[in-house]
Parts: C-alpha cells; sequence; structure tokens
C-alpha cells in the first residue's frame, strides 16, 4: 500500500513537472512603463504611448482599453498605437489606473510575477503563470 503511494506521488510529480514552462523569462523588478498623457483640446486626453504599454504588460490592448474606459466612465478609442479618451484625465488618474490593472490581470497573485497570460474556459477567465503555474480567477474581462 505505502508503496503504490509512493508510485502514485512520484507519477502526479512528474506530471506537474511537465506541465511547467520549459523556460521562464528573466526576472528584473517589474514596473508599470510611464504612461504619456496629453490633453487635446478641453475635453480629450491622449495616451499617446498606449501601444508600447499594451505590450509592455503583454496585454491586449482593446483588453486594456476596455479596462480603463470603463473605470474612467468614459468614451474610448484606440487607433493602432494611442488611446484617445472623451474628458480630461490626469497623469496620476491614468498612472494609478494601470497600477490597478496591472495587480489584477498582470501580475501572479502566487508568485507576484508578471509573467501571466488571461485564459478562458467556458465562462469563466484565469489568470495563468507561467513561472509557477498558479491559476487564479479573474472574474469576467
Amino acid at each position: 500500500m505505502v508503496m503504490a503511494m509512493k508510485r502514485d506521488y512520484r507519477e502526479m510529480l512528474e506530471r506537474a513537472y511537465a506541465e511547467l514552462p520549459q523556460q521562464v523569462e528573466a526576472y528584473e523588478r517589474f514596473t508599470v512603463p510611464r504612461p504619456d498623457v496629453r490633453q487635446v483640446g478641453r475635453r480629450r486626453t491622449v495616451i499617446m504611448n498606449f501601444k508600447e504599454i499594451a505590450d509592455e504588460l503583454r496585454r491586449d490592448p482593446e483588453h486594456l482599453l476596455k479596462f480603463l474606459s470603463g473605470e474612467m466612465a468614459t468614451l474610448a478609442t484606440f487607433d493602432g498605437t494611442r488611446a484617445v479618451f472623451q474628458g480630461r484625465f490626469g497623469y496620476d488618474t491614468i498612472r494609478n489606473l494601470l497600477e490597478i490593472y496591472t495587480e489584477k490581470y498582470v501580475v501572479c497573485p502566487v508568485c507576484k510575477r508578471p509573467d501571466t497570460r488571461i485564459v478562458r474556459e467556458k465562462r469563466l477567465w484565469f489568470l495563468q503563470c507561467e513561472a509557477c503555474g498558479a491559476r487564479s480567477s479573474i472574474g469576467t474581462s
């Protein structure tokens, strides 16, 4: 009985190791990129380096745009490199929202690394960590 349990444990351990990614990106202190925020006219705010920020966070720009426009309760458009928001929003507001987004949708809650991706299974969304293998529910995205 004990021998069978040891064998089962070893098989489960080997299966777990097989599911871990082969290579994890080098880890350096992760920082959210600084947004280049500009006011255009009286009623528009533009993030000039929006695509660059989304790329650095390894997230779809449309997902990031949807989050920001929802949090700011305004309309927004993405034109390929920059995001345009209806209304005036300061640098600090956008910076804080990017930090919140990063905490919720980028950084693994278990190992605190940014090596994650968003996966969908049926109607549920998960944050799948490629570094430690953790999987966390993130609600709707």
